[in-house]
């Protein structure tokens, strides 16, 4: 099996996979080193390989890496910027300062279709990536995902609380809110889809009108109702990281 990371700022995205067809056997998301030891130590019977990808600093990701081989007697092989990967070319000027999550992310995603695509990640920031027919990434853009926007309006208004239930029940309608957590939630939602909008239109003049449109992250769903057609990947970023990272 292969151990495959996506290494956030706060948590880690883990999952295993059997080398017959890639196969996913486990996986989770920890919020430390050590609970990723725990929860891997508990299902991975006879490992072979780890790779990862990883946003937090050199000396985090060193550390990481460490325990890792320490517990598991495995080499990790850790994704690095790139200028060109997979027939894909990075577009920032310092190609060094693309996120690795992101750059991993529009590699998988024009590994799957080797056409035009816009890929929109859903997290905790949102944000997009344009990619040529061929392989030229255009650039993008970030801003505030859902639960950044609830945590602004949370911490600096003080009669905004309201629990995780509440944030859940006040999804299923779009009618103006009647309540805080309804206001907030689906002026979050539509926001976002505000934003997803205006991404759908400037892929057709940078794009051409034939692209396709990849969605991922944990907010998907608020928005694939409005994209017609967009294809919901929630593991594009292991797509990518195992085209950069290949285990024998």
């Amino acid at each position: 099996m292969i151990l495959e990371l996506d290494c956030g700022n706060t948590l880690i995205k883990w999952r295993l996979i059997s080398g017959a067809g890639s196969m996913v056997c486990a996986g989770g998301v920890v919020g430390s080193d050590e609970e990723l030891v725990r929860a891997v130590a508990g299902v991975a019977a006879g490992l072979r390989g780890c790779r990862l990808v990883s946003v937090r600093s050199d000396d985090e990701t060193a550390r990481l890496i460490a325990a890792l081989e320490q517990a598991f007697s495995v080499e990790c092989c850790c994704a690095r910027p790139a200028l060109e990967l997979a027939g894909v070319r990075n577009g920032y000027e310092q190609y060094q300062r693309l996120g690795l999550d992101r750059w991993l992310a529009l590699v998988g995603a024009y590994q799957l279709v080797r056409k035009a695509c816009l890929v929109i990640d859903l997290g905790t920031a949102v944000t997009s990536d344009f990619v040529a027919a061929d392989g030229q990434h255009l650039g993008g853009f970030i801003c505030p995902g859902v639960p950044l926007m609830r945590n602004q309006l949370r911490t600096h208004t003080r009669r905004t609380r309201y629990d995780d239930a509440e944030a859940e029940q006040a999804l299923q309608s779009m009618t103006p809110g009647r309540s805080t957590a309804e206001a907030v939630e689906r002026g979050c939602s539509l926001m976002l889809q505000g934003f997803v909008h205006g991404q759908l239109a400037l892929a057709a003049e940078q794009l051409g009108e034939c692209f396709e449109v990849f969605l991922t992250g944990g907010d998907a769903s608020l928005v694939v109702d409005v994209v017609p057609g967009g294809r919901v990947v929630p593991d594009l970023v292991f797509i990518g990281l195992a085209v950069a990272c290949p285990l024998r």
